[in-house]
């Protein structure tokens, strides 16, 4: 069992490895994806992270269908809403999160891709919400976030049929924003990551928290809201760092602070 977490110059990555049973996930694998989010989100040199999959075969077949779908439940769990939160499960991560389709996204992969923020995918990746052929929902979020990641028909097809998309089609849905040849995946996402990890690491997840929650807001709210965050941000050594640098034509160094 193993959820493989590294960091290198600010960027967390992420790798679900369980290649043999296409990194689909037990009880214990969610557990540990769920301790590697928090780190994610605890550790101040972390500016910005990459989910993946080992191996080439699958990003991740989402639940372990042998140990989940089947198993049965104490209902007292139904309750139990704030353990081993998940990206996709109401855990707030605003560093940005950038997904790496290495193969099959499947169920449960699906709705995690649906809670990162920027998706790479091979060129011989797959997508399915396939909940529907197995008795149950696309849980996690997927039903909760499809119609805001794709157009409702693309959706709904998704969402009812349960059949599989490649990456050329997820691509023009707008799933995801870039196929590449599978040598170049982990590249391509990394070429991301380091471009979101040159910014002011406040600015940006100030940036990722008032895009999300201006689903959620008016207008005239997220206006405001908006206005007294730049007034925080304005406070802060990297908002004078930012300034400098321009004025001195040389990269910013940006501190988090």
């Amino acid at each position: 069992m193993a959820i493989d977490y590294a960091v290198d110059d600010g960027i967390a990555v992420i790798t679900i490895n369980r290649p043999e049973r296409m990194n689909a996930m037990d009880l214990e694998h969610y557990q540990a994806l769920s301790h590697a989010w928090q780190r994610v989100r605890d550790d101040k040199a972390v500016r910005v992270a990459i989910i993946t999959g080992a191996g080439d075969r699958a990003f991740t077949a989402g639940a372990d269908i042998k140990t989940f779908v089947s198993a049965p439940m104490d209902m007292s769990e139904m309750w139990l809403t704030q353990r081993d939160q998940l990206l996709n499960r109401g855990l707030e991560i605003w560093k940005p999160v950038i997904a790496a389709v290495n193969g099959l996204s499947m169920g449960g992969g699906t709705t995690l891709l649906f809670a990162t923020d920027i998706r790479v995918a091979a060129e011989h990746a797959t997508f399915s919400l396939s909940e529907v052929k197995r008795g149950i929902v696309a849980g996690n979020g997927g039903t909760q976030r499809v119609l805001s990641q794709i157009p409702y028909a693309l959706a709904m097809e998704m969402t009812l049929t349960g059949d599989t998309i490649d990456a050329q089609t997820a691509y023009r849905w707008g799933l995801i924003n870039q196929v590449v040849p599978k040598e170049g995946l982990m590249d391509a996402a990394l070429a991301y990551a380091h471009r979101i990890a040159a910014n002011a690491p406040l600015a940006v997840q100030a940036a990722k928290e008032l895009a999300l929650r201006s689903r959620e807001m008016d207008l005239t709210t997220g206006l405001r809201v908006e206005q007294m965050y730049n007034r925080l941000l304005q406070t802060t050594e990297d908002a004078k760092e930012g300034p400098a640098a321009f004025s001195e034509k040389r990269p910013a160094r940006f501190v988090g602070r």
